[in-house]
């Protein structure tokens, strides 16, 4: 049925398409030219009626009504409707293939769950996959003509061997007065709870995934079956094919070759067959067509789908991977390339132009930049250790205004921070800050203490931690039992305008 020509058109080349132009099966010739030949004929008939049986009154008459018809024929906008309508058919087309019931990704479950090498594990998994094969033997039979006439009758699927006698019992005993497509996939599951049971099935993890696909399986069923009742709403349908059929009908006037002695518009040339309306007629009457052979693809037309053809091929792959390939392995051995740190397989002598081809790096790899242009840049142009280009950096973001100018909290904060972060080693700070040395009242002199905060905005913000004093050895035994030492106690949070990077600081330096 399905007519390939994917092999002629692999290359793209000088008058690629024209090789198809003389092919008969599955061509719109096939389809269309019973319908040009139609229409051509009546047109004849007309022109020769107009030629030699019409009176002269007649002919004026006849003139009149040709000018008419070829002046509102345009008002019919076939190209728009028919262009969406041959849209929507040729998406759901696609859409209805995608939605055959293919049994390879079960069966690879079934495969990988279902274990035993004993006529019982082979009875499970080929049974499983007889059912799954049975479900869609049933949705087809009800959805193509071509299977329809190769299973008429449920008798005629049980001497095909896809259900046994008391199968077909139980399946008839069923009352439902609906299709029962369904029913293999319950047994399906029924029979896969059975294995988990029997031990056959080991964890229910595997059960999980082996009834997961299934449900893929049986929802490809379903929406066949859907296609197969909700169809493109039968008004569309009308509406196309009467502005295709109406247009033509005005095109068999309209289109008419006039007396050119009459000097009518557009009518100096008398060519008696009209062949841009042939052509026109081909192309609008050809579009209608591929709608109407694509609309439902299970029937018997060249590009319908092969469905006895997949019905057999689905049936032979999953009993060949449930049953002779069950537990067959290969020996593990070596591969070629077990010693190499490139592996890359050979080329054939047609092929070997390709290994002097470059990888793609990416679209940037080729790109070519002056050497001045590749030299990083410190910012601002300042020189020095890449800390205070950052610090000086971080005093560029803060916005200035009075506060900051006049001492104002964020400038504090921002000196505070450069202060800490001198201060982080012991010696620095042993050498540089006199804390501790500091007489009893007097402000610290190293500005590590917190003479920079109101004593209003203490109870707002955490202390600014002291410097850390150096330290001094375990005084032991002999050391003053009376010594306090100060714990520091709970620290407020930040406030919300200090920055993150600050706060983070303290918290390490306390």
């Amino acid at each position: 049925m399905t007519v390939t020509y994917t092999a002629r058109v692999a290359n793209a080349r000088f008058g690629g398409f024209s090789q198809l132009l003389l092919l008969w099966r599955g061509s719109i010739y096939k389809l269309l030219w019973r319908e040009l030949l139609c229409f051509l004929g009546l047109y004849m008939a007309l022109s020769a009626t107009y030629r030699f049986v019409l009176a002269e009154e007649q002919k004026r008459y006849f003139e009149k009504l040709v000018i008419y018809c070829d002046q509102y024929a345009s008002l019919i906008p076939v190209s728009f409707v028919l262009g969406f309508y041959v849209t929507v058919v040729v998406h759901r087309w696609w859409d209805q293939y995608l939605c055959m019931p293919l049994p390879d990704a079960l069966m690879c479950v079934v495969v990988g769950t279902v274990h035993g090498r004993d006529d019982r594990g082979r009875l499970y998994r080929r049974t499983l996959m007889r059912y799954a094969g049975l479900s869609a033997v049933l949705i087809l039979r009800s959805v193509s003509t071509a299977v329809f006439k190769r299973f008429p009758t449920i008798d005629h699927v049980v001497e095909a061997g896809f259900m046994t006698r008391e199968e077909r019992k139980k399946f008839e005993n069923l009352n439902s007065s609906y299709n029962k497509y369904w029913v293999p996939c319950v047994w399906f599951s029924n029979l896969a709870a059975q294995a988990r049971r029997e031990g056959l099935i080991r964890d229910n993890s595997a059960l999980k995934l082996l009834l997961e696909e299934l449900n893929v399986f049986r929802g490809k069923c379903g929406m066949l079956f859907h296609y197969d009742w909700i169809s493109v709403p039968l008004v569309y349908t009308q509406v196309v094919t009467i502005a295709v059929y109406s247009y033509f009908l005005a095109c068999l006037i309209g289109r008419q070759f006039l007396d050119p002695a009459q000097g009518y518009k557009d009518h100096t040339l008398d060519l008696v067959v009209p062949i841009f309306t042939l052509l026109q007629f081909f192309f609008y009457a050809g579009w209608l067509k591929v709608a109407e052979q694509l609309i439902n693809p299970f029937g018997e037309d060249d590009d319908d789908f092969e469905t006895n053809f997949l019905i057999d091929r689905n049936f032979q792959v999953s009993m060949l991977a449930v049953d002779e390939m069950y537990d067959d392995l290969a020996m593990l051995e070596k591969d070629l390339y077990w010693d190499a740190t490139e592996a890359r397989a050979p080329y054939t002598a047609a092929t070997a132009f390709l290994l002097q081809q470059p990888s793609f790096q990416g679209s940037t790899f080729d790109i070519a930049l002056a050497k001045e242009d590749m030299q990083f840049q410190r910012l601002d142009g300042v020189d020095g250790p890449l800390g205070e280009a950052h610090s000086d950096f971080l005093q560029r973001l803060l916005p200035v205004g009075a506060g900051m100018a006049g001492g104002g909290l964020l400038g504090r904060r921002l000196s505070l921070l450069r202060r800490k972060n001198s201060c982080v080693s012991e010696t620095s700070t042993a050498a540089s800050c006199a804390c501790a040395s500091a007489p009893e009242g007097a402000a610290p002199e190293c500005g590590c203490g917190d003479p920079l905060l109101d004593p209003g905005l203490r109870e707002q913000e955490p202390e600014p931690p002291a410097c850390p004093e150096p330290s001094a050895p375990n005084p032991g035994p002999a050391a003053d039992p009376y010594t306090t030492v100060s714990i520091p106690g709970p620290r407020a949070p930040a406030p919300p305008w200090l920055p993150s990077p600050i706060g983070e600081e303290e918290e390490s330096l306390a």
